[in-house]
């Protein structure tokens, strides 16, 4: 019986690495089609999107299966319990992608500025990068690397700053950029929650290895799992 059960437990954490790398590249793809103005990929990331909902549910389902077939002790509850919070925090993140998405069909055909379309870009690079490393630290189980992770989290919200003044300034200078210049501040934003979603997993991480709920940043939007 416990082979069985780790065994599932096992798939538990393959799904999670599933998911988060599908979130990854809705990310990736979301802001490329807002910086690139490409609709048909904005479309097809909000397409995507069920699926990986679809994975967030199969994740949930099975861990309530676990905990009310298996009755795990402490140290296994444990781990149900972050693989469901931590898909949940993915799920999260891919709702943000899909924000950015729509942005991108919103304000297709309106005036732009390429300078802080760049620095979007740089932003959602960093972001993704920091998705993809707390995805390697979730499944090495490595709470060293989720908290340096989580203290990179203040250079995503000073880029988001950087973007939000930037865009108030060219408004003021030219007020034509303001139906399509708030939508700069909208995408920042929602990478910049994303950034704070990174941050939940690292805590996870955390929980996960020492049973301790531990706030790494002050800006995060961790459950307490009540274990």
């Amino acid at each position: 019986m416990r082979k069985v059960f780790e065994e599932e437990l096992k798939n538990l954490h393959f799904q999670f690495s599933q998911m988060g790398l599908m979130v990854s590249e809705s990310i990736y793809k979301s802001v490329k089609a807002f910086t690139t103005h490409d609709k048909d990929l904005a479309q097809s990331i909000i397409l995507n999107d069920p699926q990986i909902n679809e994975l967030q549910v199969k994740v949930e389902t099975k861990s309530i299966e676990l905990i009310a077939l298996q009755q795990p002790v402490s140290s296994d509850l444990r781990r149900i319990i972050t693989v469901m919070k931590a898909c949940a925090d993915l799920e999260r993140m891919g709702d943000h992608a899909v924000n950015i998405a729509k942005a991108t069909i919103r304000v297709k055909g309106n005036k732009r500025i390429d300078l802080i379309e760049q620095d979007l870009a740089d932003m959602a690079d960093k972001v993704k990068q920091l998705v993809e490393e707390v995805l390697t630290a979730y499944v090495e189980l490595d709470v060293s690397s989720a908290e340096e992770i989580a203290s990179k989290d203040d250079v995503i919200d000073g880029m988001a700053y950087k973007i939000h003044k930037d865009t108030l300034n060219e408004m003021k200078k030219d007020p034509d950029l303001v139906l399509g210049a708030t939508n700069y501040i909208l995408v920042a934003g929602n990478l910049e929650r994303i950034s704070d979603y990174v941050t939940n997993i690292c805590e996870w991480i955390v929980y996960l290895k020492t049973g301790t709920i531990t706030e790494l940043n002050t800006h995060n939007t961790l459950d307490d799992p009540g274990i």
